[in-house]
């Protein structure tokens, strides 16, 4: 059986561009009913308590479960609210920085990789990867395993400034060897996706695992060159997943890549000449 999961990444509500936001995303909900809905950080451009509603009534009303965290853009930038109480507004609207869903189909864990000192960069901590393990192993055996954080783990595809999330490696490491099957995160505005076997050097037999970078929903940046809006779709199987990137041409969607990988330790047959 066929489960969708919708990727949405840095929308920045406040930023001014709210209503091609607003008119975009209901059009992949209606067009492909997600089981979930993903959300990756920076959904308001200044942490402010409007935006952040403002978000969060957008995502609420898109009639999906949705799993939200925040971006290094939804805690306050004065003083000394940003230590103080950097993710009470966030947490005013969801409850919790590291949520969770799970079904018989998914199992989806957030982790909060904002550090309220790092403007740009981002971190987790030791404590949270051990609690991530601990976290997905509560899935169902057969359950499609996802974790989401908003700092990214692989490259950009044009040149960016932004840094990845700290100790990548590390973090990229622990996650893998606790089961994860997918990885995904935003930050960047641009979209990649990868597959362990294409950057890690393995010796046969290992499970397959993505990480996947969504472009930004939102382009609080118009002019700056290597900046997307765009969105990812998930679609699982029993033997794949597909990752299809769509970009929004002004009054649709338009699909501009596809990928399939392989689920679990096989890997995927090849089609047909």
């Amino acid at each position: 059986m066929l489960t969708r999961v919708l990727h949405l990444s840095d929308l920045h509500f406040g930023a001014g561009d709210d209503r091609a936001i607003e008119r975009g995303a209901p059009l992949l909900i209606d067009r492909f009913q997600p089981e979930l809905v993903i959300a990756s950080g920076d959904l308001s451009h200044r942490g402010r308590d409007g935006q952040l509603g403002d978000s969060a009534r957008f995502l609420q009303s898109l009639g999906r479960p949705v799993l939200a965290i925040p971006g290094n853009h939804d805690i306050p930038y004065s003083f000394p609210a940003r230590f103080t109480h950097p993710f009470r507004a966030f947490e005013r609207q969801w409850e919790t920085t590291e949520p969770a869903y799970s079904s018989a189909r998914l199992h989806v864990i957030g982790l909060n990789s904002v550090r309220p000192w790092r403007h740009q960069s981002g971190g987790i901590r030791g404590g949270q990867l051990e609690r991530a393990e601990e976290r997905l192993r509560r899935g169902a055996p057969d359950a499609f395993h996802i974790v989401v954080l908003h700092h990214h783990l692989i490259g950009a595809p044009w040149r960016s400034r932004k840094k990845p999330v700290a100790r990548r490696n590390h973090v990229l490491g622990s996650l893998v060897a606790a089961g994860a099957d997918l990885i995904l995160a935003g930050h960047i505005h641009q979209a990649a996706v990868s597959e362990r076997h294409e950057f890690e050097i393995v010796h046969g037999g290992e499970r397959s695992v993505v990480v996947s970078v969504a472009p930004g929903l939102g382009q609080p940046r118009p002019k700056r060159q290597g900046e997307a809006r765009g969105l990812h779709l998930y679609e699982v199987d029993a033997s794949c997943l597909r990752v299809r990137t769509y970009v929004w041409a002004d009054t649709d969607w338009g699909l501009t890549a596809e990928r399939r990988f392989p689920r679990g330790r096989e890997t995927l047959e090849s089609e047909p000449a």
